[in-house]
Protein backbone atom coordinates (compact mmCIF):
# COMPACT_ATOMS: atom_id res chain seq x y z
CA UNK A 1 0.00 0.00 0.00
CA UNK A 2 2.84 2.01 1.19
CA UNK A 3 4.47 1.58 -2.30
CA UNK A 4 1.30 2.35 -4.16
CA UNK A 5 1.19 5.50 -2.63
CA UNK A 6 4.51 6.93 -3.03
CA UNK A 7 4.20 6.13 -7.07
CA UNK A 8 0.93 7.68 -6.76
CA UNK A 9 2.70 11.25 -5.88
CA UNK A 10 5.24 10.90 -7.77
CA UNK A 11 3.78 10.44 -11.08
CA UNK A 12 1.22 13.48 -9.54
CA UNK A 13 4.56 15.46 -9.12
CA UNK A 14 5.87 14.65 -12.30
CA UNK A 15 2.42 15.39 -14.45
CA UNK A 16 2.91 18.96 -11.79
CA UNK A 17 6.20 19.48 -13.72
CA UNK A 18 4.78 18.74 -17.27
CA UNK A 19 2.11 21.53 -17.25
CA UNK A 20 2.76 24.68 -19.46
CA UNK A 21 3.05 28.04 -17.35
CA UNK A 22 2.94 31.50 -18.56
CA UNK A 23 5.30 34.16 -17.96
CA UNK A 24 4.42 35.90 -14.57
CA UNK A 25 6.50 38.80 -12.36
CA UNK A 26 8.80 38.46 -10.68
CA UNK A 27 7.59 38.19 -7.26
CA UNK A 28 5.00 35.90 -8.69
CA UNK A 29 7.71 33.55 -10.06
CA UNK A 30 9.43 33.88 -6.41
CA UNK A 31 5.53 33.20 -4.67
CA UNK A 32 5.05 30.39 -7.34
CA UNK A 33 8.76 28.82 -5.97
CA UNK A 34 7.80 28.94 -2.35
CA UNK A 35 5.71 26.69 -2.42
CA UNK A 36 7.75 24.28 -5.07
CA UNK A 37 10.79 24.21 -2.79
CA UNK A 38 8.48 24.00 0.33
CA UNK A 39 6.31 21.08 -1.23
CA UNK A 40 9.74 19.37 -2.92
CA UNK A 41 11.86 19.97 0.94
CA UNK A 42 9.08 18.61 2.54
CA UNK A 43 6.72 16.83 1.14
CA UNK A 44 9.04 14.49 -1.15
CA UNK A 45 11.48 14.28 1.94
CA UNK A 46 9.11 13.16 4.30
CA UNK A 47 7.35 11.09 2.38
CA UNK A 48 10.17 9.33 1.43
CA UNK A 49 11.31 9.23 5.03
CA UNK A 50 8.65 7.69 5.53
CA UNK A 51 8.43 5.28 2.98
CA UNK A 52 11.85 4.46 3.59
CA UNK A 53 10.94 3.50 7.37
CA UNK A 54 8.03 1.59 6.85
CA UNK A 55 9.17 -0.50 4.22
CA UNK A 56 12.25 -1.09 6.12
CA UNK A 57 10.38 -1.80 9.28
CA UNK A 58 7.99 -4.04 7.37
CA UNK A 59 11.09 -5.72 5.65
CA UNK A 60 13.05 -6.09 8.86
CA UNK A 61 9.68 -7.45 10.68
CA UNK A 62 9.39 -10.68 7.69
CA UNK A 63 11.95 -12.44 9.57
CA UNK A 64 10.87 -12.17 12.95
CA UNK A 65 7.47 -13.13 12.44
CA UNK A 66 8.56 -16.07 10.22
CA UNK A 67 11.18 -17.30 13.09
CA UNK A 68 7.77 -16.80 15.52
CA UNK A 69 6.11 -18.68 13.51
CA UNK A 70 8.28 -21.18 12.99
CA UNK A 71 8.79 -21.83 16.74
CA UNK A 72 4.82 -21.86 17.23
CA UNK A 73 4.63 -24.28 14.53
CA UNK A 74 7.10 -26.51 15.56
CA UNK A 75 5.41 -26.44 19.54
CA UNK A 76 2.45 -27.48 18.04
CA UNK A 77 4.54 -30.45 15.97
CA UNK A 78 5.99 -31.19 19.38
CA UNK A 79 2.80 -31.74 21.24
CA UNK A 80 1.48 -33.59 18.74
CA UNK A 81 4.57 -35.80 18.45
CA UNK A 82 3.96 -36.15 21.90
CA UNK A 83 0.60 -36.65 22.20
CA UNK A 84 0.02 -39.84 19.73
CA UNK A 85 -0.08 -42.78 21.29
CA UNK A 86 -1.17 -46.11 19.94
CA UNK A 87 -3.18 -48.58 21.46
CA UNK A 88 -0.56 -51.11 21.23
CA UNK A 89 1.39 -48.61 23.78
CA UNK A 90 -0.92 -49.43 26.64
CA UNK A 91 -0.06 -52.06 29.12
CA UNK A 92 -0.52 -55.37 28.27
CA UNK A 93 -3.32 -56.19 30.42
CA UNK A 94 -5.73 -53.32 29.71
CA UNK A 95 -5.02 -54.13 26.39
CA UNK A 96 -6.26 -58.04 26.94
CA UNK A 97 -9.03 -56.76 29.02
CA UNK A 98 -10.28 -54.14 26.27
CA UNK A 99 -10.06 -57.22 23.39
CA UNK A 100 -11.94 -59.42 25.38
CA UNK A 101 -14.90 -56.81 25.96
CA UNK A 102 -15.26 -56.30 21.85
CA UNK A 103 -18.19 -58.28 20.16
CA UNK A 104 -17.30 -60.87 17.47
CA UNK A 105 -17.56 -58.15 14.66
CA UNK A 106 -14.91 -55.52 16.47
CA UNK A 107 -12.75 -58.51 16.90
CA UNK A 108 -12.56 -58.97 13.46
CA UNK A 109 -12.40 -55.10 12.44
CA UNK A 110 -8.95 -54.65 14.76
CA UNK A 111 -7.71 -57.94 13.48
CA UNK A 112 -6.93 -56.16 10.30
CA UNK A 113 -5.10 -52.95 11.90
CA UNK A 114 -1.99 -54.18 12.21
CA UNK A 115 -0.10 -57.74 12.54
CA UNK A 116 0.42 -57.16 15.93
CA UNK A 117 -3.02 -56.64 16.78
CA UNK A 118 -4.12 -59.51 14.22
CA UNK A 119 -2.25 -62.08 16.58
CA UNK A 120 -4.06 -61.08 19.46
CA UNK A 121 -7.61 -60.62 17.82
CA UNK A 122 -7.71 -64.09 16.30
CA UNK A 123 -5.91 -66.01 19.59
CA UNK A 124 -8.77 -69.20 20.33
CA UNK A 125 -9.27 -67.65 24.27
CA UNK A 126 -10.84 -64.84 22.96
CA UNK A 127 -12.92 -67.00 20.89
CA UNK A 128 -13.59 -69.45 22.59
CA UNK A 129 -15.79 -67.26 25.02
CA UNK A 130 -17.93 -66.19 21.98
CA UNK A 131 -18.76 -69.66 20.67
CA UNK A 132 -19.58 -70.62 24.35
CA UNK A 133 -21.75 -67.68 24.86
CA UNK A 134 -23.60 -67.61 21.50
CA UNK A 135 -23.46 -71.65 20.55
CA UNK A 136 -22.55 -73.10 23.56
CA UNK A 137 -26.58 -74.73 24.27
CA UNK A 138 -26.27 -76.12 20.74
CA UNK A 139 -22.85 -77.27 19.84
CA UNK A 140 -21.16 -80.43 21.50
CA UNK A 141 -18.27 -83.35 20.61
CA UNK A 142 -20.59 -84.43 17.75
CA UNK A 143 -20.42 -80.79 15.93
CA UNK A 144 -16.82 -80.54 17.42
CA UNK A 145 -16.10 -83.64 15.32
CA UNK A 146 -17.74 -82.73 12.65
CA UNK A 147 -15.80 -79.84 12.33
CA UNK A 148 -12.68 -81.47 12.02
CA UNK A 149 -14.13 -83.57 9.44
CA UNK A 150 -14.59 -81.01 7.79
CA UNK A 151 -11.09 -79.27 7.83
CA UNK A 152 -9.52 -82.37 6.93
CA UNK A 153 -11.78 -82.84 3.76
CA UNK A 154 -11.18 -79.67 2.34
CA UNK A 155 -7.21 -80.21 3.87
CA UNK A 156 -7.60 -83.18 1.47
CA UNK A 157 -9.24 -81.69 -1.63
CA UNK A 158 -6.36 -78.51 -1.46
CA UNK A 159 -3.64 -81.38 -1.25
CA UNK A 160 -5.45 -82.85 -4.38
CA UNK A 161 -5.33 -79.38 -6.23
CA UNK A 162 -1.84 -78.36 -5.11
CA UNK A 163 -0.34 -81.86 -6.42
CA UNK A 164 -2.31 -81.20 -10.14
CA UNK A 165 -0.56 -78.36 -10.07
CA UNK A 166 2.77 -79.37 -9.53
CA UNK A 167 2.07 -82.12 -12.34
CA UNK A 168 1.15 -79.53 -14.80
CA UNK A 169 4.06 -76.62 -13.95
CA UNK A 170 6.59 -80.25 -14.33
CA UNK A 171 4.95 -80.79 -18.02
CA UNK A 172 5.06 -77.13 -18.94
CA UNK A 173 8.56 -76.84 -17.03
CA UNK A 174 10.41 -78.87 -19.72
CA UNK A 175 9.42 -76.61 -22.59
CA UNK A 176 9.88 -72.80 -20.58
CA UNK A 177 11.38 -71.34 -17.50
CA UNK A 178 8.10 -71.21 -15.54
CA UNK A 179 10.14 -69.81 -12.34
CA UNK A 180 7.20 -67.27 -12.47
CA UNK A 181 4.69 -69.84 -12.76
CA UNK A 182 5.83 -71.96 -10.11
CA UNK A 183 6.00 -68.72 -7.75
CA UNK A 184 2.36 -67.97 -8.33
CA UNK A 185 1.18 -71.46 -8.26
CA UNK A 186 3.18 -71.38 -4.41
CA UNK A 187 0.79 -68.30 -3.74
CA UNK A 188 -2.28 -69.95 -4.78
CA UNK A 189 -1.38 -72.69 -2.31
CA UNK A 190 -0.88 -70.44 0.40
CA UNK A 191 -4.54 -69.23 1.99
CA UNK A 192 -5.57 -65.70 0.49
CA UNK A 193 -5.57 -64.89 4.37
CA UNK A 194 -3.15 -66.39 7.06
CA UNK A 195 -6.29 -67.04 9.59
CA UNK A 196 -5.74 -70.48 10.71
CA UNK A 197 -8.24 -72.51 9.44
CA UNK A 198 -8.24 -75.16 12.63
CA UNK A 199 -8.52 -71.36 15.11
CA UNK A 200 -11.93 -71.08 16.95
CA UNK A 201 -12.09 -67.96 15.32
CA UNK A 202 -12.56 -69.96 11.72
CA UNK A 203 -15.21 -72.22 13.07
CA UNK A 204 -17.32 -69.12 14.66
CA UNK A 205 -17.25 -67.66 11.57
CA UNK A 206 -17.94 -71.01 9.40
CA UNK A 207 -20.99 -71.59 11.84
CA UNK A 208 -22.14 -67.46 11.72
CA UNK A 209 -21.86 -67.42 7.89
CA UNK A 210 -23.77 -71.09 7.46
CA UNK A 211 -21.23 -72.32 5.54
CA UNK A 212 -20.83 -75.22 7.92
CA UNK A 213 -23.94 -78.42 8.55
CA UNK A 214 -23.11 -79.01 12.40
CA UNK A 215 -25.12 -81.91 13.84
CA UNK A 216 -27.77 -81.75 17.23
CA UNK A 217 -31.06 -82.33 18.40
CA UNK A 218 -34.27 -80.47 17.54
CA UNK A 219 -37.44 -80.62 19.49
CA UNK A 220 -40.81 -81.24 18.08
CA UNK A 221 -39.32 -82.19 15.17
CA UNK A 222 -41.52 -80.88 11.47
CA UNK A 223 -42.92 -77.65 12.99
CA UNK A 224 -44.12 -79.09 16.00
CA UNK A 225 -46.28 -82.05 13.97
CA UNK A 226 -48.32 -84.39 16.49
CA UNK A 227 -46.56 -87.34 15.60
CA UNK A 228 -43.31 -86.36 16.90
CA UNK A 229 -44.56 -83.88 20.13
CA UNK A 230 -42.14 -84.10 23.48
CA UNK A 231 -39.57 -85.84 21.52
CA UNK A 232 -36.26 -84.73 20.60
CA UNK A 233 -34.43 -86.18 17.18
CA UNK A 234 -30.92 -85.41 15.62
CA UNK A 235 -30.56 -83.40 12.59
CA UNK A 236 -27.89 -81.39 10.44
CA UNK A 237 -28.52 -77.78 11.16
CA UNK A 238 -27.87 -74.60 9.01
CA UNK A 239 -27.86 -71.40 10.18
CA UNK A 240 -29.46 -68.71 8.86
CA UNK A 241 -28.18 -65.25 10.27
CA UNK A 242 -30.37 -63.00 8.13
CA UNK A 243 -33.66 -64.50 9.81
CA UNK A 244 -31.23 -65.77 12.96
CA UNK A 245 -32.73 -69.19 12.70
CA UNK A 246 -31.31 -72.78 11.00
CA UNK A 247 -32.89 -75.00 8.61
CA UNK A 248 -32.75 -78.85 9.70
CA UNK A 249 -32.45 -81.85 7.95
CA UNK A 250 -33.72 -85.06 9.66
CA UNK A 251 -31.87 -88.54 8.64
CA UNK A 252 -34.59 -90.53 6.27
CA UNK A 253 -37.07 -92.82 8.08
CA UNK A 254 -36.96 -95.64 6.37
CA UNK A 255 -37.46 -95.30 2.60
CA UNK A 256 -39.02 -91.75 3.65
CA UNK A 257 -36.62 -89.12 1.88
CA UNK A 258 -34.58 -86.49 3.81
CA UNK A 259 -36.95 -83.91 5.69
CA UNK A 260 -35.98 -80.16 5.80
CA UNK A 261 -37.90 -78.61 7.98
CA UNK A 262 -36.75 -74.21 7.46
CA UNK A 263 -37.09 -71.37 10.36
CA UNK A 264 -36.24 -73.76 13.38
CA UNK A 265 -36.02 -71.02 16.44
CA UNK A 266 -33.00 -71.27 18.78
CA UNK A 267 -35.05 -72.69 21.88
CA UNK A 268 -36.16 -75.57 20.23
CA UNK A 269 -31.98 -76.82 19.68
CA UNK A 270 -30.03 -78.61 21.69
CA UNK A 271 -26.68 -80.20 21.95
CA UNK A 272 -26.61 -83.72 22.04
CA UNK A 273 -26.63 -84.66 25.86
CA UNK A 274 -24.75 -87.95 24.94
CA UNK A 275 -22.25 -88.98 22.55
CA UNK A 276 -24.68 -91.93 20.97
CA UNK A 277 -25.23 -91.65 17.41
CA UNK A 278 -29.15 -91.83 16.25
CA UNK A 279 -28.94 -95.36 14.87
CA UNK A 280 -27.26 -96.87 18.36
CA UNK A 281 -28.76 -98.22 21.74
CA UNK A 282 -27.52 -96.07 24.41
CA UNK A 283 -26.21 -98.35 26.68
CA UNK A 284 -28.55 -97.33 30.19
CA UNK A 285 -26.34 -96.59 33.06
CA UNK A 286 -29.27 -95.34 35.55
CA UNK A 287 -31.98 -98.36 36.02
CA UNK A 288 -31.19 -99.39 38.84
CA UNK A 289 -31.80 -96.43 40.63
CA UNK A 290 -35.16 -95.22 38.93
CA UNK A 291 -37.63 -94.54 41.53
CA UNK A 292 -41.67 -93.12 40.30
CA UNK A 293 -41.66 -89.56 39.69
CA UNK A 294 -38.40 -89.82 38.25
CA UNK A 295 -37.54 -87.93 34.82
CA UNK A 296 -36.51 -89.90 31.88
CA UNK A 297 -35.59 -89.77 28.45
CA UNK A 298 -35.69 -92.59 26.64
CA UNK A 299 -34.76 -94.02 22.95
CA UNK A 300 -37.83 -94.70 20.98
CA UNK A 301 -38.28 -95.75 16.88
CA UNK A 302 -40.73 -97.06 14.54
CA UNK A 303 -38.69 -99.97 12.96
CA UNK A 304 -35.10 -100.95 12.90
CA UNK A 305 -35.08 -99.07 9.59
CA UNK A 306 -35.76 -95.89 11.68
CA UNK A 307 -33.00 -93.88 13.62
CA UNK A 308 -33.77 -93.12 17.33
CA UNK A 309 -35.58 -89.61 18.54
CA UNK A 310 -35.86 -89.00 22.87
CA UNK A 311 -38.98 -89.12 24.07
CA UNK A 312 -39.81 -87.44 27.49
CA UNK A 313 -42.19 -89.38 30.44
CA UNK A 314 -41.93 -90.08 33.91
CA UNK A 315 -40.95 -93.27 36.08
CA UNK A 316 -44.75 -94.64 37.45
CA UNK A 317 -45.63 -97.24 39.96
CA UNK A 318 -46.98 -100.93 39.26
CA UNK A 319 -50.77 -101.85 39.09
CA UNK A 320 -49.93 -103.07 42.59
CA UNK A 321 -48.76 -100.11 44.24
CA UNK A 322 -51.23 -98.28 45.95
CA UNK A 323 -48.97 -94.78 45.29
CA UNK A 324 -48.65 -94.49 48.86
CA UNK A 325 -44.71 -93.16 49.39
CA UNK A 326 -44.49 -95.31 52.97
CA UNK A 327 -45.54 -98.60 51.36
CA UNK A 328 -44.01 -98.47 47.94
CA UNK A 329 -41.73 -100.51 46.74
CA UNK A 330 -41.36 -100.05 42.51
CA UNK A 331 -38.50 -98.72 42.98
CA UNK A 332 -37.59 -102.97 44.44
CA UNK A 333 -38.93 -104.42 41.09
CA UNK A 334 -37.30 -105.41 38.42
CA UNK A 335 -40.05 -103.66 36.22
CA UNK A 336 -39.97 -100.52 35.43
CA UNK A 337 -43.03 -98.30 34.22
CA UNK A 338 -42.84 -95.40 32.19
CA UNK A 339 -45.59 -93.20 31.74
CA UNK A 340 -46.46 -91.02 28.71
CA UNK A 341 -48.58 -88.60 30.26
CA UNK A 342 -49.53 -86.18 27.01
CA UNK A 343 -51.69 -89.03 25.61
CA UNK A 344 -55.05 -89.79 27.03
CA UNK A 345 -55.60 -92.82 29.73
CA UNK A 346 -56.08 -96.20 27.47
CA UNK A 347 -53.67 -95.06 24.43
CA UNK A 348 -51.74 -97.49 23.56
CA UNK A 349 -48.65 -94.89 24.05
CA UNK A 350 -49.54 -94.22 27.86
CA UNK A 351 -47.78 -96.57 29.45
CA UNK A 352 -44.52 -99.08 28.59
CA UNK A 353 -42.97 -101.40 30.89
CA UNK A 354 -39.30 -102.30 30.65
CA UNK A 355 -36.78 -104.89 32.63
CA UNK A 356 -34.40 -102.94 35.38
CA UNK A 357 -31.59 -105.39 35.18
CA UNK A 358 -31.62 -107.07 31.43
CA UNK A 359 -32.84 -103.89 29.17
CA UNK A 360 -31.62 -104.00 25.65
CA UNK A 361 -34.12 -102.49 23.01
CA UNK A 362 -38.02 -104.04 23.71
CA UNK A 363 -41.06 -103.64 21.24
CA UNK A 364 -42.50 -105.21 18.16
CA UNK A 365 -43.83 -103.54 14.71
CA UNK A 366 -46.70 -102.33 15.97
CA UNK A 367 -45.83 -100.31 19.22
CA UNK A 368 -42.41 -99.28 18.03
CA UNK A 369 -39.09 -100.45 20.05
CA UNK A 370 -37.79 -98.65 23.13
CA UNK A 371 -34.15 -98.27 23.46
CA UNK A 372 -31.61 -96.51 26.15
CA UNK A 373 -32.76 -94.53 28.94
CA UNK A 374 -31.60 -91.66 30.68
CA UNK A 375 -32.35 -90.12 33.61
CA UNK A 376 -32.91 -86.50 33.96
CA UNK A 377 -30.98 -85.04 36.76
CA UNK A 378 -31.13 -81.36 35.60
CA UNK A 379 -33.58 -78.93 36.20
CA UNK A 380 -33.14 -77.01 33.31
CA UNK A 381 -33.46 -79.77 31.22
CA UNK A 382 -36.76 -80.51 33.06
CA UNK A 383 -38.00 -77.41 32.53
CA UNK A 384 -37.50 -77.35 28.94
CA UNK A 385 -39.53 -80.71 28.65
CA UNK A 386 -42.52 -78.76 30.63
CA UNK A 387 -42.19 -75.76 28.20
CA UNK A 388 -42.85 -78.17 25.14
CA UNK A 389 -46.11 -79.55 26.88
CA UNK A 390 -49.08 -79.50 24.15
CA UNK A 391 -52.16 -77.63 25.02
CA UNK A 392 -53.95 -80.35 23.91
CA UNK A 393 -54.10 -84.58 25.18
CA UNK A 394 -52.63 -85.98 22.61
CA UNK A 395 -54.87 -89.64 21.69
Amino acid sequence: MLLCFFLTCLSFLLFIKSLPLKPLPLWAYEMRLLPHWFWKELSFFTIYKVIKNSLCTYLFSIPSRMSLKKKYLSKIENVEENSEMSVLDLPELVLECILERLPPGALCSMAGVCSSLRERCISDHLWEKHIQRKWGKVIGQAAYREWQWYLASRAGASNLKQNKQKSIIRLLSFGWSLSWIRSKANDNNTQRNSLPVDSIMSWYLALETGRFWFPAQVYNRENGHVGFMLSCYDAKLCYDPHTDTFQARYPPHGRRAIAIENGVQWQRLRAPPIDTPPHDLHISDCLNELCPGDHIEIQWRKNKEFPYGWWYGVVGHLETCDRNATHCRCHYSETVVLEFNQYTPGSRWRLAAINRKDHREEGNEVDGFYGGIRKLCSGEEISMWKQLWPTDILE
